[in-house]
């Protein structure tokens, strides 16, 4: 039996004087919300309003700041309860109404987003998040309206290069990004945005280039550690992206839930589709790709009326999209002799290969051969795969 100790069971702290306690204690800081704030520590600024609000000692806006520590943590489901309960009160701030609309559209909830946004007050807040509405609704004349309104500062500008983005227009994005980068060389997360442009222009050296400067500052960032692990899968291969990718596994905490539903729908990818019916089908309405890389492993088990029945009602807006669209359209027009849907499939590919931004690209000239394959004008066809070099 051991019977002396390393280390005391207490500190024996009640044998010190109390003027000594005093002393002691005097060097301690009390925290204060804003040194949370300031290094956006945002569970540390919750943990201390919700102790706040429970002891009875809660400032006038505790309510608000805990709504807006929620939404920094991703936990957009606790701010709308906030601020729906805010709401309630009579001497509800109005732009709270505007806040509110900002956690449902991140809820996907976008008709009751923008009920809330329009009750509350005119702002440039407001037209931003009625901008992306108008955009997720596919309203072209109310996006140029709120369009019309942006105006030359940092947060108005982030918006129309974001929208930019959703629309493919990446080379647009990037020039706001980078003009906004000149003025504001401290604002080092827009090398993300610019690294992530670049990624989707298939400019994949230089999307790497540029996540290093990010990186050195921000080492832990996930959203950064899993664009470089997709950089290397489309350089290298999965199994080095899978390297890459056990930096983000190993640093993963509860503050990011939404990684590790992200790590394994990557995982899954850079594994060459294993695990794909156990992963991905819970991901379908959380991470967009998610759908696609489903169809994907549906063709390569020649499941071709499954891959079908998965992509039959998606709209395609991206070159990928259309693309993989024809593809499963031109399998299931020859598997099941349907000259409809081959003729689906061949509008597909002509959109695409005939597109400003794709003419010049390999899935663009590949979409053409596709398209001339499917005409019987075979002579086309090899002048299209010859292109590719």
């Amino acid at each position: 039996m051991i019977l002396s100790r390393v280390k005391p069971a207490f500190s024996g702290e009640n044998s010190l004087s109390s003027s000594e306690k005093k002393r002691k204690n005097k060097g301690k800081k009390i925290p204060r919300v804003e040194d949370y704030l300031n290094q956006r520590d945002y569970l540390g600024a919750i943990t201390l309003l919700e102790f706040q609000r429970n002891g009875g000692t809660a400032e006038e806006n505790t309510d608000l700041w805990i709504g807006y520590c929620a939404f920094h943590l991703g936990d957009h489901k606790r701010a709308m309860e906030e601020y729906k309960t805010l709401t309630l009160s009579a001497d509800c701030p109005p732009d709270v109404w505007v806040f509110l609309g900002c956690t449902l559209f991140f809820l996907g909830l976008y008709k009751e987003a923008e009920d809330a946004a329009l009750r509350g007050p005119k702002s440039q807040l407001q037209n931003r998040l009625l901008f992306h509405l108008a955009h997720k609704f596919g309203d072209e004349k109310k996006l140029m309206g709120f369009h019309q309104n942006l105006e030359d500062v940092t947060e108005d500008q982030l918006s129309l290069a974001s929208i930019h983005y959703m629309r493919s227009h990446y080379q647009e994005a990037i020039d706001i990004y980078k003009r906004i980068l000149l003025q504001n060389r401290e604002f080092l997360a827009l090398n993300v945005y610019v690294a992530l442009c670049y990624y989707k222009l298939d400019y994949y050296d230089v999307s790497q280039e540029v996540l290093a400067v990010y990186l050195q500052s921000v080492p832990d960032s996930t959203i950064a550690l899993n664009l470089k692990a997709c950089n290397h899968f489309r350089l290298y291969n999965g199994k080095a992206a899978e390297a890459e990718l056990k930096n983000l596994m190993d640093i993963s905490s509860s503050s990011f839930e939404f990684a590790k539903e992200l790590i394994r729908h990557n995982l899954v990818v850079f594994r060459g589709g294993e695990g794909a019916l156990q992963v991905l089908p819970p991901l379908i309405d959380v991470i967009t790709e998610a759908r696609l890389n489903l169809v994907i492993y549906y063709l390569r088990q020649d499941d071709v009326q499954e891959a079908y029945n998965l992509i039959k009602d998606l709209e395609p807006t991206t070159p990928q999209e259309y693309i993989l669209k024809g593809v499963v359209n031109a399998a299931l027009g020859q598997e099941i002799g349907s000259r409809d849907h081959l003729k689906i499939a061949q509008q597909f590919f002509q959109l695409v290969g005939g597109s400003a931004s794709e003419c010049d690209t390999i899935p663009g000239r590949q979409c053409m051969a596709s398209c001339f394959f499917l005409l019987k004008q075979f002579e086309d066809v090899l002048i299209y795969l010859n292109s590719v070099k």
